[in-house]
C-alpha cells in the first residue's frame, strides 16, 4: 500500500483528472491570480471536454501511426521488401521534417476543417520515431537466434511474432513513446483547423492576450505528458522484466 502510494504514475493521473473536474470551479482562483482579465475562466467548452478531444486525436494519430510505421519497419526489414528501406526512410523523414501547420495548411482545402486535417498532420508527424526505433530494434535481433529458429522448423511468421518482434519489443515501445509524447504537444495546434483539443484555450489566450486561457490549455496538456510518459516508462519496465526473467533471457 505505501509503495502505492508513491507511485508517480497514479498522483500523474489523480492530478490530470481532478484538473478536468474542478476547472469549471476555478473562476475565483483565476480572478484573484489575474485581477486585471474580465474574463479570466475559458468557459466556450470544457476542460474535461477538450481532454476527451485531445486524447481521441492523439489516440487515432498514434494507433494508425503505429500500424503503419511497425509495418513498413517490417517490410523493409525483410528481404522482399529491403530495396525500399531508403525510400521509406525518406518519406518518413520529409513528414517530420514539413511542420504540422503546413500540413494543416495543406489539408484544409481539400478536406476541410475538423478532427481529419488534424489527423493526416499528427499521423504524418509522428511516424519518424516508430519507424526509426522498429527498424533498430528488428536489425539488433542476432541472426543466430533466426537461425535456430528455422533449424526447429518454425515458418518466417512464425519467428516474425515469436522471436523478433519480442526482442524488438523494448526498441519499438521506446520508440511509440516518443512519437505519443510528441503528438500530445503537437495536437494543441490542431485547434487553429476547428478539432476540439486542449490548444482552443491557448491558441484563443494567445490571440486576445489572455494569461489565464493559456494556463488552463497548458496545464492539462502538460500533465497528460507526463501521466503518458509515466505510464511507457512502466510498460517498458515490465517488457524488460519478462525478458529477464525467461529463462536464458
Amino acid at each position: 500500500m505505501t509503495m502505492r502510494l508513491r507511485d508517480p504514475l497514479l498522483w500523474a493521473s489523480l492530478a490530470l483528472t481532478a484538473l478536468a473536474a474542478l476547472m469549471p470551479h476555478s473562476k475565483p482562483l483565476f480572478a484573484a491570480l489575474f485581477p486585471g482579465l474580465a474574463r479570466p475562466l475559458f468557459e466556450l467548452d470544457g476542460c474535461a471536454d477538450l481532454l476527451a478531444g485531445h486524447l481521441l486525436l492523439v489516440g487515432a494519430s498514434s494507433g494508425a501511426a503505429i500500424l503503419l510505421g511497425v509495418g513498413a519497419a517490417i517490410f523493409v526489414t525483410r528481404p522482399a521488401g529491403a530495396e525500399f528501406r531508403s525510400l521509406v526512410a525518406t518519406i518518413v523523414a520529409i513528414g517530420q521534417t514539413f511542420p504540422p501547420v503546413a500540413v494543416l495548411a495543406v489539408a484544409v482545402p481539400v478536406i476541410g476543417f475538423g478532427f481529419y486535417p488534424a489527423f493526416i498532420a499528427l499521423l504524418l508527424y509522428g511516424l519518424l520515431p516508430i519507424v526509426d526505433t522498429a527498424i533498430a530494434g528488428l536489425d539488433a535481433v542476432p541472426a543466430t537466434l533466426r537461425d535456430a529458429a528455422r533449424g526447429m522448423g518454425m515458418s518466417e511468421g512464425a519467428i516474425l511474432r515469436k522471436v523478433e518482434l519480442p526482442l524488438a519489443a523494448p526498441a519499438i515501445i521506446g520508440g511509440i513513446r516518443i512519437s505519443v509524447i510528441i503528438n500530445v504537444g503537437t495536437a494543441t495546434v490542431a485547434s487553429t483547423v476547428g478539432a476540439r483539443t486542449l490548444g482552443l484555450p491557448i491558441i484563443i489566450g494567445l490571440d486576445a492576450a489572455n494569461p489565464a486561457y493559456i494556463l488552463q490549455g497548458a496545464i492539462p496538456v502538460a500533465l497528460l505528458a507526463i501521466v503518458l510518459d509515466l505510464a511507457f516508462g512502466r510498460l517498458l519496465t515490465a517488457l524488460q522484466r519478462r525478458r529477464h526473467s525467461r529463462p536464458g533471457g
